[in-house]
């Protein structure tokens, strides 16, 4: 049976390599009112990432200009659809994150000398890389 959590108590923890604190306070809960609308647990627990004040504020300015997250998703699946369309690659071939975080980054890789040598050239692309 697990331990009930102290009073106050925060938690320490790591999810999904994130840093993150988690809040107890089991005797608020048990006097609270609204705690019928909250949880129907005996307490809540409020879990926030250390770093989550940043994502707090990217939120507040992605609601104040909404047409910029249009602009990125325009900006964005442009080369998602090249790779699938040249290159052929509709599904990963490897298994596992590590696996599949390296074949993505080949496939990037090749999709952005493939992309330089259109706008820039053969000639000018190893002029760059010269320099």
């Amino acid at each position: 049976m697990p331990r009930r959590p102290k009073a106050g108590a925060q938690i320490q923890k790591k999810i999904r390599d994130n840093d993150a604190v988690g809040f107890v306070n089991t005797k608020a809960c048990k006097g609270c009112d609204l705690r019928a609308r909250c949880t129907n647990a005996a307490f809540r627990k409020i879990t926030r990432y250390t770093n989550e004040a940043i994502l707090d504020r990217m939120a507040a300015r992605l609601a104040a200009r909404p047409e910029v997250m249009d602009l990125r998703r325009e900006s964005v699946e442009h080369p998602f659809g090249s790779i699938k369309q040249w290159m052929g690659q509709r599904t990963f071939l490897t298994r596992r994150l590590e696996n599949v975080r390296c074949e993505f980054s080949l496939t990037a890789l090749a999709y952005n000398i493939r992309r330089a040598l259109t706008l820039v050239g053969m000639v000018g692309l190893m002029r760059a890389i010269s320099a």
